[in-house]
């Protein structure tokens, strides 16, 4: 299912694409994907074409959050959750942090600007 999700979201052009590993961190997922969108637009679409490619691969019951103002996208997929963010939202909530990965450069210079 990972690789559904890469291949998803670089296909849509996503930004700072992060793959955190959860297993040996937590039992709520194996993967956290996180990812950029340059505008509302751009993340809600990703979000939908996510969405449909998880259920064509026979993902059942992913979960979707959020994607009324697209700023913070969460699609729960199980195996996987993916937060889709515009940068300087990410740059904000700054999970990266939260599970010991640096913030990719562009995501924290967009929180600055």
């Amino acid at each position: 299912m990972l690789q559904v999700v890469q291949s998803s979201l670089e296909d849509d052009k996503a930004e700072d694409l992060v793959v955190i590993e959860l297993a040996d961190k937590s039992s709520i997922a194996d993967y956290m994907v996180i990812a950029s969108g340059r505008s509302q637009r751009q993340v809600g679409a990703m979000a939908d074409h996510l969405s449909r490619a998880l259920k064509s691969a026979g993902v059942t019951g992913a979960k979707v959050e959020g994607a009324e103002r697209c700023d913070w996208v969460l699609i729960d997929g199980g195996d996987v959750i993916v937060h889709l963010f515009r940068p300087e939202v990410r740059a904000f909530y700054n999970l990266e942090k939260m599970w010991g990965v640096d913030l990719p450069e562009n995501v924290a210079n967009a929180g600055t600007a």
